[in-house]
């Protein structure tokens, strides 16, 4: 059983549901070709936004598309839409293997139903994810299209093409909804027949890879795509939170709202009781209007017994992970070759190195909302959502209610990065709606709230050592990685298995399970269990990606000049390809080798080691398999800096980067991911972070976090290897190389070795007060 096929099971059983009649139609375990007409929920929105989708008369092969008499081609998309045009990516892929004109194509996300199966967007998975349902939906629907128009024009379907929406056999043509409306298509196909049609080969793709115009642009632009914040329902009232000053395990003493009753459209407080235990001390501040819930929230007096975490600090949880990676039991290992233990017994040498990363805010655009009611007796929750399949079952916990009662509608996020993964500003919306007998109830918090109440990256902690032999040989190696556990907090029962049996996080870990032969390897994850007790850790773009290959790539770095060798052909000579890093289809074809062609080409590209630059301006690199190991985006990235050996300024130049992610379906969507994730990780590499303090962030708003300004941005250089592989994931291995890459670059401009990120001016100043005095 394949990983996401693990995770749909897994699902499934921790909700007590069975396959469900139209369920995965197309994954190895799918059901019949069926038919039907999709129903369009009433938060559903479909782009181009004039086109809804097709009634009576619509033929529609799977539940994944359906083509109307009037040839219109619309394509369900479960996958959120966060400024990454997901669904153009993915409705190309159907659209491209049916032959459909995409001038006719029109995409839908929909709401949550047991039929979607896993509704999850992230991980870079939505591509990856989707890839052969899709090409196995356009097929079944070419296959039908040439059939019926083959009986229609009176000629045999082998002497048949499809092309841009029609189906052509010599000087006789018919358009897909020609066929649709003359011949009502009605066959099936069984799950062995499915698996048997044609697909297209590579050299004959017409849309995927090929730049076509973007589905949602316009809406997206003329102010009529609708973002969960702009949802309104008549007769719905406004709240905001009185936040509690832990996380967990504050409880209420005394709420006082004499001054809250003195502001115009107060109505009320409530006191949350939430039986998933999600939002523990919250007290809810209702209002007619959302200026009067701010305004009153703040004039509430709410007296707290904090929990057990409110003297927690960074340093507090930092030195957890430290006490923890120096005990040698405890966490789980994604590898634990034999040798290790007397590959260190007998080093001759051991080179060791610690390397710390503060906490990261997510800080998206638009702030943590819901909208929740109850109607015709079920309860509606009007949001944008990354993870509906996890959160839907939370929320009906907290509700008291079975799943089934429970529906999501989807709307667009004006930001996710991973904090939508968590929905757990959907269930005080929830609670309050049904405190008022299921009125609708518009929760929205303020910037100085949603920081506060963001799931944000735990601060982490890792050491990375080697043992060299008198040759100053690798003979052993081992990474130790201590952080909150965001999957373990939220979603237990999708955490991986390592090699010692033990559950891990792999999304606290990844990126240090790496593709390198450096002999007998131990990689451990540890969960720091205080930073979990504090704050609820969050997936956050790249997630552990942004944190292990800055230990690792700058582990590397020190290592080679610790040995006297070039970084790079120091890299390259640990590429191999050998044993487990030897790839496997479908996902990892050529394994390490492909990571090495990356390198080779940036080196390439950017003139490391070559190019003659000014004083104190350098060019560093780093190298990486984007994200999991399982899914490796195979990528290399250079950043050039320069340092102000005044200030302490690292100002980055440029940034170059190579990645190979299989077939590029959308070029414009993947250039665009890419330059996002490689301005996340600028951004976390040398401006922003929180600190906790008291058991809570630090920062509430922009005065004092400084994410990176567009001012600060570089000159970005990108380019995709050429491939027809499966296509990998974008979204996030942009972020993964780059913090490793300024750590090199600083080392080469000025000499100083920088192991905490972010790095910031007063680091570099200390690093060569230091250097100088040595």
């Amino acid at each position: 059983m394949g990983k996401l096929e693990r995770i749909a099971a897994q699902q499934d059983r921790a909700a007590g549901r069975g396959p469900t009649r139209r369920g995965f139609l197309l994954t190895a375990a799918g059901s019949a070709f069926l038919f039907g007409f999709a129903r369009e929920a009433k938060a559903a929105q479909t782009f181009p936004a004039s086109a809804g989708l097709p009634g009576d008369g619509a033929f529609e092969p799977t539940i994944w598309c359906s083509i109307a008499p009037d040839g219109v081609v619309n394509v369900n998309v479960i996958r959120a839409e966060m400024g990454q045009h997901t669904g153009t990516a993915l409705a190309r892929i159907i659209a491209d293997e049916m032959e459909a004109d995409w001038d006719k194509v029109k995409i839908t996300q929909v709401d949550t139903d047991p039929k979607w199966g896993l509704m999850v967007t992230g991980g870079s998975w939505s591509v990856w994810m989707t890839w052969d349902v899709f090409r196995q939906a356009g097929a079944a629907a070419r296959t039908v299209m040439v059939e019926e128009g083959a009986k229609l024009m009176g000629v045999s379907p082998a002497s048949c093409i499809a092309r841009n929406g029609r189906v052509i056999a010599g000087s006789k043509s018919i358009s897909y909804g020609d066929i649709v409306s003359r011949a009502h298509p009605t066959r099936t196909y069984t799950p062995d027949e499915m698996a048997k049609l044609p697909l297209k080969p590579a050299s004959e793709r017409r849309l995927i890879g090929k730049d076509v115009k973007a589905l949602d642009i316009p809406a997206k632009t003329d102010g009529t795509a609708i973002y969960g914040i702009d949802a309104k329902l008549d007769g719905m009232v406004y709240a905001r939170p009185k936040l509690p000053p832990t996380r967990y395990g504050s409880k209420v003493v005394s709420v006082d709202d004499s001054e809250a009753k003195k502001i115009k459209g107060y109505i009320r407080y409530i006191v949350l009781e939430d039986p998933s235990d999600t939002v523990p001390g919250w007290v809810a501040v209702l209002a007619s209007s959302y200026p009067a819930a701010i305004r009153a929230t703040d004039a509430l007096k709410v007296t707290w017994t904090p929990g057990k975490t409110a003297n927690v600090s960074e340093k507090d949880i930092i030195e957890h992970g430290r006490k923890q990676i120096a005990e040698k039991t405890g966490g789980s290992c994604v590898f634990n070759d034999s040798g290790v233990d007397e590959a260190f017994s007998s080093a001759k040498q051991v080179f060791e190195r610690t390397y710390t990363c503060a906490s990261v805010l997510h800080y998206q655009l638009e702030p943590m909302n819901a909208l929740a009611r109850l109607q015709d007796g079920k309860w509606e929750i009007h949001c944008g959502n990354q993870w509906q399949s996890l959160f839907l079952p939370v929320i009906a916990k907290a509700l008291q209610v079975p799943e089934s009662q429970v529906i999501m509608r989807s709307y667009l996020l004006g930001g996710g990065f991973g904090r939508r993964l968590n929905g757990d500003y959907a269930v005080p919306a929830a609670l309050i709606s049904k405190a008022l007998g299921g009125k609708p109830v518009k929760l929205i918090l303020t910037r100085s709230d949603d920081m506060l109440f963001d799931s944000f990256r735990s601060p982490s902690i890792q050491t990375v050592r080697v043992a060299l032999d008198d040759q100053k040989s690798l003979k052993g190696w081992e990474h130790h990685a201590s952080a909150g556990w965001p999957t373990g907090v939220m979603a237990a029962a999708f955490m991986e298995k390592g090699a010692d049996g033990k559950p891990y996080d792999q999304f606290a870990i990844a990126g240090a399970d790496h593709w390198y032969d450096v002999g007998p390897m131990r990689v451990r994850a540890l969960d720091n269990d205080l930073a979990d007790a504090t704050f609820r850790p969050g997936w956050l773009r790249s997630v552990s990606s942004g944190w292990t290959p800055w230990a690792h790539e700058a582990f590397l770095d020190e290592l080679a000049h610790e040995l006297g060798k070039d970084p790079v052909a120091f890299r390259l000579s640990l590429l191999t390809a050998k044993g487990r890093n030897v790839g496997s289809a479908p996902n990892s074809v050529g394994g390490a080798t492909r990571q090495a062609n990356v390198l080779k080409r940036l080196v390439e590209k950017c003139g490391y080691g070559k190019v003659q630059l000014p004083a104190d301006t350098a060019i560093g690199i780093a190298t990486t398999f984007g994200q999991e190991r399982n899914m490796p985006t195979w990528t290399a990235g250079a950043v050039q800096v320069h340092v102000d050996r005044k200030t302490g300024v690292v100002t980055c130049q440029k940034i170059w980067l190579v990645l190979d992610a299989g077939t590029i379906v959308d070029p414009d969507g993947a250039a665009a991911q890419t330059e996002g994730g490689a301005l996340w990780g600028l951004s976390m590499a040398l401006f922003e972070n929180t600190e906790i303090v008291n058991g809570n962030v630090r920062d509430r708003n922009l005065n004092t976090y400084t994410p990176l300004r567009i001012s600060d941005a570089p000159e970005i250089d990108i380019e995709f290897v050429e491939s027809t592989e499966k296509p990998m994931g974008l979204g996030e291995p942009g972020v993964t190389t780059i913090g490793a890459a300024i750590a090199n670059g600083v080392f080469n401009a000025v000499g100083v070795r920088l192991r905490h990120q972010p790095i910031r001016p007063a680091d570099v100043l200390k690093g060569l007060s230091e250097k100088k005095s040595a």
